[in-house]
This record gives C-alpha cells, structure tokens and sequence, in this order.
C-alpha cells in the first residue's frame, strides 16, 4: 500500500511537470531528477533503472566520497549553467559568430578501423558553399591517449586546414581529472565491467561535447564518428525545422539508428549534458536520451524520412567488435523533402483508431491507415490556395505490411473549389493516372494540366478485402 501511495505520488509530480516547464529550470529538473530516483527504487523493468535503496546509498556514498566525483558535479543543482570544464583547444581558431547548426562528434581510438576522417570529409563533401557559411563542427577527442590525440590531430589539421583558419572546425579534449569514477560503477543489465565501463565514459563523453556546444549555433545535431551524410542535409533540415515552426519539441531524429541525427535546441544542451553526467553509470546514451525526451514532454519520437545520416562503420569503438547496422531508410544523392502546402485533409473511410488522414501529410514517420475500402472511397487534399505543382508521389503499404496497400485506385486532381455543408470540395477532376502496385508518382505535373490545383483525390476504384495504409503523400511546388 505503502508503494502505491508513493507510485501516485510521482505521477502527481508528473503532472505538474508541463507547467513547470516554462518556469525555473532549476525547479523543473528537480523533479526530474526525484521522478528518476523513484523510477529507479520501484519499477522492475528491463529496460529502466536496477538496484535497491541499500545499493543507492552505498553508491552514492562511495561516488560522494571520491574528489574527482564532486570536482565534476560541484555545480549539479544549476542544471541550466555550463559545467565547470577547462577544455583544450588542439585545433581550432577564435569562433567567429554564432551559426545555426552545431555537429558534433565525439570519437576515441578504435583497436580495428578509423572513421572519424571520412565523416569530417562527408559533413563538408555534402555541404554547398553557402550551408558551409551555417555550420560549424566540433569534434571531441575524447581518449586518454595523447599519443593517439595527437596523430590524429595532425592528420585533420592536414586535411582540413582550410576549415579550421574559417572557424568551422573545432577539436577539443576533457581532461581525464574531470571525469567521475568510470571503475566498479553498477552492473546494470548484467553488462560485463569493461561494457560498463565503456557506455559510462561515452556518456560523459558526450555531456562534455554538448556542454562545450551550448553556446555556439542555434540548434545541435549529434553523429558519431562512423557516418556518412546525406547531400544537403543542412537544408533539408532547415526545412524541417520550418515546417515546426510554431510546434514544441526537444528531440527531432534523422537517422534511426543509435545516437545518429538527433537534432536539438541549443538552448537544451546544458540539461542534456548535466542529465548525461548525472545518470552516466545507469544505461547507455540513447536510452538516456528517451528518458530525456519523455521527461521534457514530448512523448512521441519525432523521425523523418529518408534519413539524412547512414552509419557506415564496420567495427565497433568497444572491442573492434563488428557492428553491421545499417538505416535502411538512408537515401544519399535523391534526398529531397516535399513542399507539402497547407491543407486540410477528408475521408470517407472507416479510419482506424488514430491513424487520421493528416497522418499520410506529414514528412513524420507515421501513415494514414483505414478498415478496408470500398470502390467509390476517397482521400481528399484541399490546399488553402491553388497550387501549381511539380511532381506528386503516393506510397501505400509499409515494409511489414506490405499488403496494406492500395490495390485499385486512381489519383485525380481538381480546381474550382465551393462551399457545401461545412465543407470544401472541387467541383470538377481530371484523372492523372492510375496506382501501380500501391505507389503513384509523376513528375512535370504543370506540363500536363491546364490549371492551378485545388485538390487532390485518391479514388479507389475497386473494393478490397485488405486494409489501406497511406504512408506518405509528398507535393512538390514551384
């Protein structure tokens, strides 16, 4: 009973939690931290917290005990100030103003293969001139090897002199004395010593990265020091962020794959990074970074597709173990997010649960999905203002249901729009084309209609017996 009162106690906390958002960090993050520690006394779950109240306290006392510990969490209780770091510079030139993207890779010696140079080429290689001019790149060289620090230094002063007199390079190292213990930490999830040892360094790793980054763009994205970037990517996310705007969220991902392309304001990187620092010793990063998400309320991830970032590493930076992982959804030359105008969408199909017509019009991973259609059924798209369009794409079905799909249909576009009862609709269509295996694509749209358009109509053209998944409708304009 006792348990339950407490369990109640925290969702009231919880609850609280939004409107504490947009008062003091300070506060807000005080709680966090208690939701965090009850979740870690009274949820058994794989996948949160382990341990009992003794092995709290043991913890706790052995790491307050230990002055390098309380050298790096002196300044804990400020969550939205900078952590207390002397960070050196081994290349780098005075920053010359604020830019609107950070990356920011962090990168330690590997016993097989080293990427870290290829990936600094490909950030630069996919870049054009003018979204050079808005990034910058800061990588952490986060080994205790200086001997290794040092060769690959030369090697990137080498190849990428030009970025760094420009200010879009930077390479830094923390000091080993900042670090916590990284030595008979916690054995969560039955992780052998070094694995602990390993994930608990690259949190901190990272928390130093991020704290270092806070003040140098307006948003922060994180790779790691195995990928490859797709051509434009700056744009594409700019363009994202665009289509936000006006929206709340903390964490928009771009590849996913571990902590690959997620996309933050910079103006959350001190609590990231303290929150890293904090809970450095529980689970790896990426879980961290769901918890963190979560706790700042945003509940849903927030994924786009194509991925902009591929992992393209062969071994693992923990034992050189191999580490095939690949983004299927990583497109590297045809990435081109749609125009998408404003628009209100109708159906008259039997929608399912929350997979909501607006859901097949976002450039979010999520779709459309309806109770089988029958013949006569349609998806309409009526824009705010006529459009003159450029190339139309539908995709149905998704990779594991692959018979979702629209099996008989047509897509129709219309102008002249009117009022009738509450609602908008066209007055008259042309056919474009037919599906073809669940998909529809055209290009030069302009050339081969005579008209603005109003609308857009997906007709199904014959019942069926499954079910219809939209997974995107994607409008590119002029």
């Amino acid at each position: 009973m006792l348990k339950f009162y407490q369990m109640k106690h925290i969702f009231e906390i919880l609850d609280k939690m939004r409107c504490l958002r947009k008062r003091s960090t300070v506060s807000f993050l005080g709680v966090l931290v208690i939701f965090l520690l009850f979740m870690n006394l009274y949820i058994e779950d794989s996948y949160v917290l382990e341990g009992d109240k003794q092995l709290i306290r043991e913890t706790s006392t052995h790491q307050l005990n230990s002055e390098r510990y309380v050298h790096t969490f002196k300044d804990l209780s400020n969550f939205s100030g900078a952590i207390n770091v002397t960070y050196r510079y081994l290349a780098a030139t005075p920053l010359q103003r604020k830019r609107f993207l950070t990356i920011g890779l962090s990168s330690v010696k590997r016993k097989k293969g080293n990427y870290l140079l290829e990936t600094i080429k490909s950030i630069f290689e996919q870049s054009s001139y003018e979204e050079l001019k808005e990034i910058s790149v800061v990588v952490h060289l986060a080994d205790f090897n200086s001997s290794w620090r040092e060769v690959i230094v030369q090697d990137i002063t080498q190849k990428f002199a030009h970025h760094i007199i420009a200010g879009r390079l930077v390479v830094i190292h923390a000091p080993e004395e900042y670090y916590p213990i990284l030595d008979g930490l916690k054995r969560n999830y039955n992780d052998p010593e070094d694995r602990v040892r390993f994930r608990s360094k690259q949190n901190v790793d990272y928390a130093f990265l991020l704290n270092f980054c806070a003040n140098t763009s307006d948003y922060y994205v994180m790779l790691e020091d195995d990928v490859r970037c797709s051509k434009n990517f700056l744009t594409a996310i700019k363009k994202v962020i665009t289509s936000l705007e006006g929206t709340y969220w903390v964490t928009l991902e771009f590849s996913k794959l571990g902590y690959i392309g997620k996309l933050y304001h910079s103006h959350d990187l001190p609590r990231l990074a303290h929150f890293l620092l904090m809970f450095y010793q529980e689970m790896p990063c990426d879980w961290l970074l769901t918890h963190f998400r979560g706790l700042l309320a945003q509940k849903n991830v927030i994924r786009f597709k194509p991925s902009l970032f591929q992992h393209m590493g062969y071994y693992s930076s923990y034992k050189g173990t191999e580490n095939k992982l690949k983004d299927d959804d990583f497109e590297e030359e045809s990435f081109d997010i749609p125009d998408n105008p404003p628009a209100n969408l109708y159906t008259n199909m039997n929608v399912f649960e929350n997979y909501e017509a607006s859901k097949a019009y976002s450039s979010v991973d999520e779709y459309f999905w309806g109770k089988p259609p029958s013949a006569g059924d349609v998806f309409v798209i009526i824009f705010e203002n006529p459009i003159l369009i450029k190339k139309i794409k539908v995709s149905t079905g998704t990779e594991d249901r692959q018979n979702d799909i629209l099996h008989h249909g047509a897509l129709d576009v219309g102008e002249n729009v009117i009022d009738f009862k509450q609602s908008r609709q066209c007055v008259t269509y042309l056919r474009l084309g037919e599906f073809k295996n669940g998909n529809f694509e055209m290009s030069e749209v302009n050339q081969k209609i005579p008209f603005d358009i109003h609308c857009i109509r997906i007709y199904v053209t014959k019942a069926q017996k499954e079910w219809l998944i939209i997974r995107s409708i994607s409008i590119w304009t002029f």
